[in-house]
């Protein structure tokens, strides 16, 4: 007597059981290539080419910063302010635009390369030597929900896996008791959960969420991550038993997939407990780090906090960490209010970032830490309203700094008012390709099969800037 289930299993969904055998075969072999190296570069290993990164510190900036008033000076903005643009506008704006508006921050240059930064960042201007400003970024969607998930995914139309977790899945973890993708306060809108998700790659390569943009990151924790109740051996039997009976299910089920995935997660929930609390104890950093940061400022505490995790989860072999700088009521998006707006979001990430590039660098992890800095788009050179600017995917800044990037230089330009994309074009895919290059990952060969095709970050588009790097 065969009860419903088994009779499903072999009658019913008989295709879907070939579907699922082939799967868990792929899954297998990608399982296989994606264990973490043992020191230097090797054949066996699941990198394409040495690799100069070893893991990613992305810092997203919600909302769009303006290009032309932080990191893209344009002298001829401010000699012809409040005249009309002398070319044409974008065919599909988001909003209406008037004439040229000047911006409110002045320019000075810093470091030996002599790189003009507005006073927005006077502290990140200091370490302008170790950065590689991206001047010629340009996207396809001028709504935030689109360039987000552009940005995060490669696609502004379909769910797809992010940028972390294609990293995880090309290349593992380095930390077996930690995940291989963390994101720091990420926001829920504009993409949400889709933008750090791992969609049709193995559940084990998204992102573990610790806390949410809308709340203190004094609240990004794991939770649940200790257990008062059971002793680690009591767990650890109890861990052992429910494997024993999932694997004996797993022989007959079709969701097999699945199923090893939840194991795999169980798994590293039970060795995270000994291990993620320690990295997010910020009681072990000397009074002396906690202030560099801005952990004694009220401003600058928030996004400070993220920046020293970051840190803490780099040094522990994390190998992508996002981090978000997200205000429900102000973000980068300021259609009006530009001067109020850009100051307060500046003033509350400039020194944090300052101090994650000065204690990366003092402690030999910039060397193979790459940081990305930016947001879904920037800003238009023409007013929106008084004093406010709209959103403009069609040239904005985005830089790098670390492991293998060239700094001091500025790489590609716009025009001369800074709105399109001129010299070294760089759509969203090229920085994709530009980023797992880095990581020793060729973007056209990092692939997963899925729906009856192979997909990647950068889809069937995407070029490696090689002018980036050192």
């Amino acid at each position: 007597m065969f009860d419903r289930r088994h009779v499903l299993q072999n009658a019913a969904v008989g295709f879907g059981w070939l579907a699922a055998t082939a799967m868990l075969h792929q899954h297998a072999a990608s399982e296989e290539r994606r264990q973490p190296p043992e020191g230097l570069f090797t054949k066996e290993s699941p990198y394409h080419f040495a690799p100069r990164a070893r893991r990613v510190i992305f810092m997203f900036m919600k909302g769009g910063p303006s290009q032309i008033d932080t990191f893209d000076y344009k002298p001829l903005l401010n000699k012809h302010d409040g005249q009309p643009l002398p070319f044409d506008k974008p065919r599909v704006q988001f909003a209406a635009t008037g004439n040229l508006l000047a911006s409110p921050w002045s320019f000075r240059q810093y470091g030996q390369s002599g790189i003009p930064v507005s006073s927005l960042f006077p502290n990140v201007a200091k370490y302008v030597d170790d950065i590689c400003i991206l001047n010629s970024v340009y996207g396809t969607n001028a709504a935030h929900g689109g360039a987000s998930l552009k940005l995060h995914t490669g696609s502004d139309t379909f769910v797809r896996p992010g940028m972390g977790a294609w990293v995880s899945y090309g290349l593992g973890t380095e930390n077996q008791n930690l995940p291989a993708f963390i994101t720091i306060c990420p926001t829920l809108a504009h993409g949400g959960v889709n933008n750090w998700g791992s969609a049709f790659l193995p559940a084990d390569c998204q992102g573990v969420p610790l806390g949410v943009a809308s709340q203190p990151s004094t609240a990004a924790q794991v939770k649940y991550i200790s257990n008062s109740r059971w002793t680690s051996t009591v767990q650890r039997r109890q861990l052992d038993l429910l494997q024993q009976l999932n694997k004996r299910h797993s022989k007959v089920s079709s969701s097999s997939d699945a199923l090893e995935a939840r194991i795999a997660s169980f798994e590293l929930a039970y060795r995270m407990q000994a291990e993620m609390p320690l990295v997010q104890d910020l009681s072990q950093e000397t009074a002396g780090t906690l202030a560099m940061y801005g952990l004694d400022n009220p401003i600058t505490e928030d996004f400070g906090r993220q920046c020293l995790l970051a840190r803490r989860f780099a040094e522990a072999g994390v190998r992508f960490i996002q981090i978000t700088h997200s205000d429900t009521k102000v973000q980068w998006d300021q259609h009006s209010g530009l001067k109020a707006g850009h100051d307060k979001n500046a003033a509350e990430v400039d020194q944090p970032i300052a101090a994650l590039l000065a204690d990366l660098k003092q402690r030999g992890l910039l060397d193979d830490t790459l940081l990305l800095w930016g947001g879904e788009f920037g800003r238009t050179p023409v007013a929106q309203g008084k004093d406010g600017r709209d959103h403009n995917p069609d040239g904005f800044t985005m830089w790098m700094a670390g492991a293998g990037v060239r700094g001091g230089t500025r790489y590609g330009a716009t025009d001369e008012f800074g709105f399109y994309a001129r010299e070294n074009k760089m759509h969203i895919h090229d920085v994709h390709a530009t980023v797992l290059h880095l990581l020793g990952l060729d973007h056209k060969r990092l692939t997963f099969r899925h729906a009856g095709r192979d997909f990647r970050l950068t889809d069937i588009a995407g070029e490696v800037h090689h002018g980036v790097f050192s």
